[in-house]
């Protein structure tokens, strides 16, 4: 590893240091601070973007599509976005999703679950496996093709992608062709590198501590593998994976750990880690903070999906 933060990461690291911390703001305030310093969404421009609604459980699951030029129907990938399950929304990653839509000429169904502590867990899980089960009936709908199916997230958002696969395979559908895993979180157990990347990097300890506690309201679940999906006694039979980590992380040990786990169990994996990188890399893909280790991870994450669709 390089052992060096990225010049641009580490400027950005240094604007971050006088914002007040998300757990000091409690989950409204941060919110809207997300929102506050994410960027305007519309761009970059892609074929059309509608904001719809699909059953959920607990009523209609908002979701925004964004479908690629050229005629349908496209391979459809289903979005988590991050946030700790209590931040983030449609619009913190509408900048993402169109990258995406453009990188991989997808239908990007980004996917705005319930929030906690509001709604604890499995109410996220619940809305994202509804959702990626919906369009694996209804993306025609959208102008994608339900036949050829993934899902992708970040952070929180990976770990949802993460379990919505376990739940596929253990449940009989829908069929996911490929997960795409963003720096996810798949375990409650203490990594390397949550001790070494706890302070200052943009995701400090007491930070995702305060998320796993408005998360998990309940200890009974912490051995639930749709919880934490390093915790499933089988990990074979799961879609081709990508997984994708940052040297400067606090769970970069554990996405590479469950890339090897799945591995190990025969599935397909792609697993990269990017160095001089932070947690958040994946969506700094504008000006003054547009990474190119953003845009590659990108290029593989459409490579990947195009040779799982296409297998």
């Amino acid at each position: 590893m390089s052992g060096e933060l990225h010049p641009l990461v580490e400027e950005s690291l240094e604007l971050r240091q006088e914002l007040p911390k998300l757990n000091e703001l409690g989950p409204e305030g941060a919110r809207e601070q997300l929102r506050a310093i994410t960027a305007d969404p519309g761009e970059p421009a892609v074929g059309e973007v509608t904001d719809e609604t699909i059953p959920g459980p607990a009523g209609a699951v908002p979701v925004r599509a964004y479908r690629p030029e050229g005629e349908p129907p496209f391979p459809t990938l289903a979005y988590f976005h991050g946030g700790g399950w209590v931040v983030g929304d449609l619009d913190t990653h509408d900048r993402t999703c169109r990258t995406l839509t453009n990188a991989t000429d997808c239908l990007v169904v980004s996917v705005d679950y319930r929030l906690a502590p509001e709604n604890p867990f499995p109410a996220a899980v619940e809305d994202a496996y509804a959702a990626a089960e919906w369009l694996g009936e209804n993306a025609d709908e959208f102008g994608g093709d339900p036949g050829r199916l993934a899902v992708a997230g970040d952070s929180a958002g990976a770990n949802l992608a993460a379990v919505v696969s376990l739940m596929a395979r253990d449940f009989g559908g829908p069929g996911i062709d490929h997960q795409v895993l963003v720096y996810p979180v798949v375990d409650d157990e203490v990594y390397e590198s949550s001790r070494e990347n706890a302070e200052g990097f943009g995701l400090d300890g007491e930070v995702g501590e305060w998320f796993d506690e408005c998360y998990v309201a309940s200890e009974v679940h912490r051995g639930n593998p749709y919880l934490y999906p390093m915790k499933a006694r089988d990990h074979s039979g799961l879609p081709p994976a990508t997984v994708l980590t940052a040297e400067f992380d606090p769970l970069r040990d554990e996405g590479i750990a469950y890339a090897e786990r799945l591995a190990e169990a025969g599935v397909r994996v792609t697993q990269r880690n990017y160095e001089g990188m932070i947690h958040g890399f994946f969506s700094m893909l504008q000006e003054p903070f547009d990474l190119d280790a953003a845009h590659d991870a990108m290029d593989l994450v459409a490579d990947d999906l195009a040779e799982s669709f296409d297998a």
